[in-house]
């Protein structure tokens, strides 16, 4: 039935998904359900200290922080999101930009490490 399916309509019998869709997902459908709870967060922050503003430099709207409260939100989650799930330490990406530095940079560096290993007695 499956392959029927597949065969009718023209449709791949895999569908390969790369990690950055999986991470599109999950900050979209977090700005989408979440994201515009910000305003209400920032209201009752303002409520909890009988504030109508946090400011007045757009006259009308409740200043900066009002109009960009749900972007503070999503600021925040998009941080905490990036550091927890997709920024890993990557050696390859070190010895990467060590070799993008100038060749005195590059011989400092073999300096200074050799005379690190050198003092904890891995090296002779």
């Amino acid at each position: 039935m499956n392959s029927l399916f597949s065969l009718k309509l023209g449709l791949p019998k895999t569908i390969t998904l790369y990690p950055f869709v999986l991470h599109s997902l999950a900050l979209s459908l977090f700005s989408s359900i979440i994201g515009p709870f910000g305003g209400f967060f920032a209201s009752g922050f303002k409520r909890a200290f009988k504030v109508k503003d946090f400011g007045d430099i757009i006259p009308g709207h409740g200043g900066i922080m009002d109009r960009f409260d749900c972007q503070f939100l999503m600021a925040t989650f998009v941080n905490v999101y990036i550091h927890s799930f997709i920024r890993a330490p990557n050696p390859q990406k070190l010895i990467h930009q060590l070799y993008n530095l100038k060749p005195e940079e590059q011989l400092q560096l073999f300096n200074s490490l050799k005379d690190s290993l050198t003092a904890q007695g891995l090296l002779p």
